[in-house]
């Protein structure tokens, strides 16, 4: 990681972002460096619950036996296979047999999403999140991770397609869960020529887990250079964003 780049970001989300908490990332490696890798999973877990933990500055990493959840298996790359039923449970259920989350409206919708979906070359790797003031001189981020309210979000939004044309050129808000907006499609973008952040956590099943009345805002790390090197010059040194920034 870069260390002015690191130390730049601090001082100019604290200039523009007042007190609001910095921002937790993702690294795919086959090296955990120092941070312990989390043990095997014995019981459902769900990745985004866990992720509180490193907002809080407690770093951890997390590989196919970890994770208990075969969701997230499926989104972070470990796996290509769904669970028995997945497209009753997704809609409409199968009564005694299956209780359904009603997301979908039929299990041919859902049967159509799966078929679209695509692989992460995750296999044999590691996810290590860490805090941003935690990142050292070896971390190499792939994806940036904000929770956030309205206000920061509308900041946020605004910087990613500060320097596009198409409107929906700097951020897409794709159908998934919690940690497919956050893990599965930014590492999708990020392989992109213009890669697009991914504003998401609409996921009900997910938002009890991230603080009240927030959304997630994921940053491939190759477009989050781009932002940080535009704050300066952007919107943010305006009067108008001041008057946001009484809000936060």
């Amino acid at each position: 990681m870069n260390k002015e780049l690191k130390n730049r970001f601090e001082c100019l989300w604290h200039t523009y972002f007042k007190n609001i908490d910095l921002p937790i990332t993702a690294s795919l490696t086959n090296n955990t460096g120092n941070v312990k890798p989390v043990a095997k999973s014995t019981k459902w877990s769900c990745l985004v619950c866990e992720l509180a933990k490193v907002t809080k500055g407690h770093s951890i990493a997390y590989n196919e036996e970890a994770l208990g959840c075969g969701g997230a298996k499926r989104y972070l790359g470990y796996a290509d296979n769904i669970r028995p039923n997945f497209e009753y449970f997704l809609s409409y259920g199968i009564e005694g047999v299956v209780e359904g989350e009603r997301y979908k409206k039929s299990p041919e919708i859902v049967k159509e999403t799966q078929k679209i979906l695509q692989t992460l070359p995750a296999k044999g790797k590691f996810y290590v999140f860490k805090r941003w003031d935690k990142l050292e001189e070896n971390d190499m981020p792939d994806v940036v991770m904000f929770f956030a309210k309205g206000p920061v979000l509308s900041g946020l939004f605004t910087l990613a397609n500060f320097d596009t044309v198409d409107p929906n050129g700097g951020v897409i808000a794709p159908f998934g869960a919690g940690c497919g907006s956050i893990i599965h499609y930014p590492y999708l973008e990020k392989e992109k020529e213009n890669p697009r952040a991914v504003l998401g956590m609409f996921d009900p099943s997910a938002q009890p887990c991230v603080p009240k009345d927030s959304l997630s805002f994921a940053v491939p790390f190759n477009k989050f250079e781009k932002m940080v090197s535009y704050m300066e010059e952007s919107f943010l040194i305006t009067e108008t964003w001041s008057k946001v920034m009484k809000r936060f």
